[in-house]
């Protein structure tokens, strides 16, 4: 049975103008093992058109051609990448080297597609190399060979699998007369002393001089076919090829890890793709810095976005407790109406009693309807809700010095206590005097306590507690002034109450300096409900009303847990359009809400950053299909599957994505650190807070983003035809 038979063999071309140009016609002809067969022929007469069918780099044809007995055309298409990769080698005239891999990776590149274990399939490539005088060069890359020794590396890559059929395609075209006589003596060794087929396409006298059967072809007809009676073969020499058996790996087989023969594995793809990735580092280092930009800003926005969050939330820490829920009345009525009181700050807006009963009543049926255990009691000696109040006023302060007062001693008093007594009393003349001044003015909430303090201690009757703000306006500054009760202010205040203008005009000493609340920066007061509660009624009196008394602005309730004021909350903000929670948890409020929009965004800017990199990754991957084409020729002629193909220009961008996460997470920890440093000495803090797993988010997007910008230049490159990738220039 003949090695090689063509029965019938017919192959047209189709072209722009619908026509078709008939390339072979009738092809008959059959090969035996051991021949070496010249196909002659004018340029256009066919026999490149020949040899890619043979090699099954063309399947559009017609007729038979039979491999040891069986037709190609029943070949599915991993039996068709299996026969280029066992049953054939080949031999270009251009050689078709991989630049960017050695002499030794360009010889085992077959192997590696096979997934060979390391070691043999470079003890096989050595052996051959070896044996073609190649041995000291087996490092070196392509460009730093001379012809004959590239020829000799396509001749071992031909080889390095022991096909049955080596078609060789012009091979001694770019060669001077010495070299063509050394790789034409290689080419006979090989089909005499390796009982291989060899097929050379040549228009080389030299070379069909030396063969042992011509075939000439003619406007793709065979019109020649003789075998050379006096072809005199090559004495016996030592064999190029030798087996080298593959030893399994003992912790392979425990594991049960080892891959299947035939396919490229992953880590020889990574392994593929860096190779390629080193060669055009410059190119990919540009790209990798460019695509960085995008998760540089990714990484600064989250962490800018969480650091402002986070300062927020301390300050909300600072005025608030989450076992405290704060209600006040939102300026609406229940069905979200503007309410004309609403728009005077000056006018608190104050609870009836009934309507505390009422509100009770609903979140308790609320807390009941949500499985709480917890139930708002508003008087006895289990009560949760307390009452405060909060408005703005106007007000013009004097400080005054208190100053010692020596006393008479008492009458009974013994000789030994004759000496007089000093305490401290109110100065003649204010150390300070200040025009009129806007106050927020606070009863002081009822989880307050000196850790709020800045200096000082809480106030109780007659004693207030002021911001710096409002101390510097008062002349003021020294904080332990305050600390040593030196000062007291006589305070005189204008308040709006229950249409009513009250006045408050009095001696109180300031106890203390506090600035937690969002209004540190502001004129703050702070007093105790019930110094309030009994200021208004000693204003009332004095304006000839009853005095009833403040009424609240504020509720505060103790809960048993956060869950549960996260209950009360939600019921609020949700449900009674007419309350909402303090003045400084609104603007906490406000603040989330600011943030979460600045944060939308942030994201949306991320996205276009994102896309726009996206796109850069997939126009290079792109090109990098376009510059390697001949390459993909190259791989698909020694057998490489569609899918080896994706698999390398897969992990290739999986490389990309990795090298532009990582020169991101590098970029944006010195930018990061940079902005903290300054923004630290500027504004006295840094509000960006650099989370480790902001930087994991950006390397899975960096990676994800580039695999799939990959995904369109690996499938482009998988259908590549191999016949024009190896025509390409």
């Amino acid at each position: 049975m003949a090695e090689l038979e063509l029965i019938n063999v017919y192959k047209d071309y189709k072209l722009e103008n619908k026509s078709k140009f008939t390339a072979l016609t009738d092809i008959n002809v059959s090969f035996e093992k051991g021949e070496l067969v010249s196909i002659v022929g004018e340029s256009g007469s066919g026999k490149s058109t020949l040899m890619n069918i043979i090699g099954g780099l063309d399947s559009d044809y017609t007729g038979q051609i039979k491999i040891d007995g069986v037709d190609l055309k029943s070949f599915k298409e991993k039996q068709l990448d299996d026969y280029r990769k066992k049953k054939i080698g080949f031999v270009f005239q251009s050689f078709n080297l991989i630049p960017h891999l050695s002499i030794l990776d360009n010889v085992t590149i077959a192997l590696t597609l096979s997934n060979v274990k390391e070691s043999v399939k470079n003890a096989k490539a050595i052996d051959i190399l070896t044996k073609l005088g190649l041995k000291d060069h087996i490092k070196k890359k392509p460009t730093q060979l001379s012809g004959g020794q590239k020829q000799r590396v396509a001749i071992a890559r031909a080889l390095i699998n022991d096909p049955d059929i080596i078609l060789a395609d012009e091979p001694t075209g770019a060669l001077d007369n010495e070299t063509t006589t050394q790789i034409l003596d290689i080419l006979k060794d090989i089909a005499d002393n390796e009982n291989k087929l060899v097929i050379m396409v040549t228009h080389s006298e030299k070379v069909a001089k030396i063969s042992s059967r011509i075939v000439e072809i003619s406007d793709g007809k065979i019109i020649r076919d003789e075998k050379k009676s006096d072809y005199k073969k090559n004495p016996p020499k030592e064999k190029l090829i030798e087996n080298v058996e593959q030893e399994e790996s003992e912790t392979a087989d425990k594991s049960k890890k080892k891959s299947k023969e035939g396919h490229l594995s992953f880590y020889s793809a990574l392994k593929l793709s860096f190779h390629n990735m080193w060669a055009s580092k410059t190119k990919n280092i540009l790209m990798a810095v460019g695509v960085s930009i995008s998760l540089i800003a990714l990484i600064l926005m989250l962490s800018l976005g969480s650091g402002l969050t986070g300062y927020i939330d301390t300050l909300a820490q600072d005025y608030s407790n989450p076992n405290y829920v704060t209600i006040s009345k939102s300026g609406y009525d229940r069905d979200g109406n503007g309410l004309e009181e609403s728009a005077n700050p000056m006018i608190p807006r104050m609870f009836e009693t009934s309507e505390i009963e009422e509100i009770a009543g609903d979140l308790n049926n609320y807390l009941q309807s949500q499985n709480s255990d917890f139930q708002v009691i508003t008087s006895g000696e289990e009560q949760n809700l307390t009452y405060g109040f909060s408005t703005v006023t106007m007000g013009m302060g004097y400080i005054y010095p208190y100053q010692p007062e020596v006393q008479p001693p008492q009458e009974g008093q013994g000789q030994e206590d004759t000496l007089a007594e000093e305490t401290q009393v109110p100065g003649d003349e204010p150390s300070q005097q200040d025009g009129e001044m806007i106050l927020y003015t606070y009863t002081t909430p009822p989880y307050y306590s000196e850790e709020n303090l800045i200096a000082g201690t809480m106030s109780g009757m007659d004693e207030i507690m002021l911001s710096s703000a409002a101390l510097e306006f008062l002349g003021l500054e020294n904080a332990e002034d305050i600390e040593n009760g030196d000062y007291y202010v006589t305070l005189s205040i204008n308040m709006t109450y229950d249409n009513m203008l009250i006045r408050i005009n009095k001696p109180v000493k300031v106890t203390a300096i506090i600035d937690v609340s969002v209004f540190s920066n502001m004129m703050v007061l702070y007093l105790s409900y019930d110094f309030l509660n009994t200021c208004v009624m000693e204003a009332q009196i004095n304006e000839g009303a009853l005095p009833t008394g403040i009424k609240p602005s504020l509720l505060f309730i103790e809960t048993d847990s956060k869950d549960t004021t996260d209950l009360i909350n939600n019921y609020i903000s949700t449900n009674r359009k007419d309350l909402s929670g303090s003045v400084e948890e609104q603007l906490a409020s406000m603040f989330s809400e600011m943030m979460s929009t600045f944060s939308i965004g942030l994201a949306i800017i991320s996205s276009i950053s994102l896309l726009v990199a996206l796109i850069m990754i997939l126009v290079v991957l792109y090109m990098s299909v376009s510059e390697r084409t001949r390459e993909i020729g190259v791989l698909k002629s020694i057998g490489a599957r569609k899918k080896d193909i994706k698999l390398i220009f897969s992990t290739e961008s999986l490389l990309v994505g990795l090298l532009s996460g990582l020169t991101g997470i590098i970029l944006a920890l010195a930018i990061g650190g940079i902005l903290i440093v300054i923004l630290t000495a500027v504004l006295g803090f840094a509000p960006i807070s650099m989370m480790w797993y902001y930087f994991v988010i950006a390397l899975v997007i960096s990676v994800v983003i580039s695999v799939i910008a990959g995904l369109y230049p690996a499938s482009k490159a998988a259908k590549l035809d191999p016949v024009e990738s190896l025509r390409h220039e």
